[in-house]
């Protein structure tokens, strides 16, 4: 397939494509047993999930909570355009554009040509995604993932085709992280070139390994025989923000970045597991014998992890956690339970995986040393119940029959050795600040009760995965028990079932909280405010045809977890993915990334598109998150 052919799929579909799963049959059952809207709902209510008591978006209507409403703006219609829209009374304006200099001595950007490779790794990257934003000593701050390359867009010269080692060494500088400082004048927010917190994060960044597989012999290759240092950090999906103030970046689909140039190479079972195979998306393969499994046959197990960086120290080594699990990283929401203990929540985004969460042994204190956090503690998986109720299932050596670094590294293996619940690719999780509980974005699975996943772990319609076929997603909410978000046992629901009711009349129309005015497809990221107020981003589905008639673009939605009440407030250019939202310090501006536009957003006719973060501020200038 050509460069510029794998180019136009989604990161499922050329997984499916490239390493597709067995069918099995054996699911028809549960197909034919799927249940009406109202028969779901009369089954959450018989689980005694709790649901009536905690208010779940299942179990009331949105009309009925109209006059009690928090949110501060009118909701927007769909749109179909090429532009960005939000409520009456907010504007917005772009910030950080693809290509945009962090550093003068940066080339400027070419509306034709785009970027070269060393003009690349001094300015901004490309499909902006998860981000934080720090206050450094009154400085503002932005870390922000760059997740992957459009060749056909970032090649230009070569059509979209990847012809050379010069290719790929764009291709790897446009990807990674970058932290940069903005700051607020007349003409609005803007990049504060060459400031001394700038930086460019890429594929071949120096990054120290930590943990129970950091200098284990599937991680030491001939460049690094000790096993503890690795270049770069790959496919940078969802984020998060660690209590002492540092940047969680999280690597999910790096399977797609190795190939094999003898086709004879044997992939083990493990590499099957991960979707790891003789192609690679970007052709890295063939001009860096790195990415080449044949000659380096243990570097892909030294990417899937959550990698640490400390935005206000450009100076500073990134840190992979081997701890906190390997596999297709969304994002990583951290907590502090009662007694200190750091918890970090973690989705694996593939369909037929798990959800995670990582407890540190040590405790938080501020200002102590935090150096050892994220470093030793315990991993586990969750099993949902049917009848409301769920654990969180302890990776041990005595459980899963792997020793700790075999955990680290085969996280997905473990966790299918302990029986923990196949998800609806499990996306960003959240964790809601003024109360103690947490949200997963389950985006879609057309795979549900129809194949098994990669470990061959059954994927039948459950709990909280209620739909076969499930093409819209839903939200899944968990309650810790004690309201400790260190407990091994929790309480779920679902917030809500995304769905078309103008198609529909099924389960399929989506719970009571979904209508035709706010109605959406595949949610993806997810971020508390900080007055409790869920914000939602979709990457689903825009074509407006058969069952996502009417839905429009990708949009941002508010929901709220006391009414269930959920609202449209932004929506992005046809073609785009909304994604990553952080604010400033006064809360009076949110930075939200659009990733994958097609042209001519936002620069105009005649510009290659440019994935871009924008800043949504209220017209009156009073604080929106």
């Amino acid at each position: 397939m050509k460069d510029i052919e794998r180019a136009h799929l989604s990161w499922d579909d050329w997984d499916e494509l490239h390493d597709p799963r067995p069918e099995d049959t054996e699911f028809d059952a549960v197909v034919a047993s799927a249940m009406s809207r109202r028969g779901f709902l009369g089954r959450v209510l018989a689980m005694g999930s709790g649901a009536a008591v905690m208010g779940t978006g299942l179990l009331n209507s949105t009309s009925a909570q109209a006059a009690t409403t928090r949110f501060a703006f009118t909701p927007i219609p769909i749109a179909t355009d090429f532009t960005i829209h939000v409520p009456e009374g907010y504007n917005w304006a772009p910030v950080a554009k693809w290509g945009d200099a962090l550093f003068s001595d940066a080339p400027d950007f070419d509306a034709v040509t785009g970027v070269t490779p060393q003009g690349q790794a001094r300015a901004i990257g490309e499909n902006t995604d998860g981000m934080e934003l720090f206050n450094v000593g009154g400085r503002q701050v932005i870390a922000v993932n760059h997740e992957y390359a459009n060749t056909g867009t970032n090649l230009p010269r070569t059509g979209g085709e990847v012809t050379s080692l010069e290719d790929v060494t764009l291709l790897q500088n446009a990807q990674g992280v970058a932290v940069f400082e903005v700051a607020e004048g007349p003409d609005g927010w803007q990049i504060v070139v060459d400031s001394d917190l700038n930086r460019r994060i890429t594929h071949t960044t120096p990054m120290t390994l930590t943990g129970p597989a950091a200098g284990h012999d599937l991680l030491k290759t001939g460049a690094d025989p000790e096993g503890l240092t690795v270049l770069g950090t790959l496919n940078n999906c969802g984020a998060g923000k660690t209590p002492w103030g540092t940047y969680l970046t999280c690597e999910e689909n790096f399977n797609g970045y190795f190939g094999s140039t003898d086709a004879r190479f044997e992939r083990s079972d493990a590499f099957a597991r991960y979707g790891i195979g003789l192609e690679g998306r970007y052709a890295y393969e063939k001009f860096d014998a790195r990415f080449d499994l044949s000659q380096t046959p243990n570097e892909p197990n030294r990417f899937g992890y959550i990698v640490e960086i400390d935005p206000a120290d450009p100076t500073s080594t990134p840190v992979k956690h081997t701890a906190l699990g390997r596999f297709k990283h969304e994002n990583a929401a951290c907590a502090v339970a009662p007694d200190g203990r750091v918890v970090v929540y973690m989705g694996d985004d593939e369909r037929g995986e798990f959800m995670y969460k990582y407890v540190s042994d040590g405790v938080y204190t501020p200002g102590g040393d935090t150096s050892d956090l994220l470093v030793n503690g315990q991993l586990y998986a969750a099993r949902f119940n049917d009848d409301g109720r769920g654990e969180w299932i302890a990776l041990t050596p005595e459980a899963t029959g792997m020793d700790a670094a075999e955990i680290a590294i085969h996280t997905r293996i473990a966790a299918s050795a302990v029986g923990a619940t196949t998800m609806d690719r499990p996306e960003w999780v959240a964790v809601n600040p003024v109360a103690v509980e947490g949200y997963c974005a389950l985006t879609n699975n057309k795979n549900r009760a129809v194949k098994a996943n990669a470990g061959g772990d059954d994927t039948p319609v459950n709990g909280p995965n209620p739909r076969a076929e499930n093409t819209y997603g839903q939200i899944v909410r968990w309650y810790p028990e004690g309201d400790n978000h260190a407990a091994v046992d929790f309480t779920w629901d679902l917030y809500v079932m995304a769905g078309n009711p103008s198609v529909h009349g099924d389960a399929y129309a989506g719970s009571d909280n979904v209508n035709v005015g706010n109605m959406f497809n595949s949610p993806d990221g997810m971020m508390f405010d900080s007055s409790g107020l869920l914000w939602i981003q979709t990457d689903g589905d825009d074509s407006n045809e058969d069952g996502f008639a009417g839905m429009g673009n990708n949009q941002m939605l508010v929901g709220d977890p006391v009414t269930g009440q959920i609202e449209r407030f932004m929506t992005g250019p046809n073609g785009s993915e909304v994604t990553g939202i952080t604010w400033s310090s006064d809360r009076r501006t949110a930075f939200v990334g659009i990733q994958h536009p097609k042209a001519p957003f936002p620069d105009g006719e005649g510009s290659l598109a440019r994935s871009t973060i924008v800043a949504i501020k209220r017209d009156d200038n009073a604080v929106i998150g």
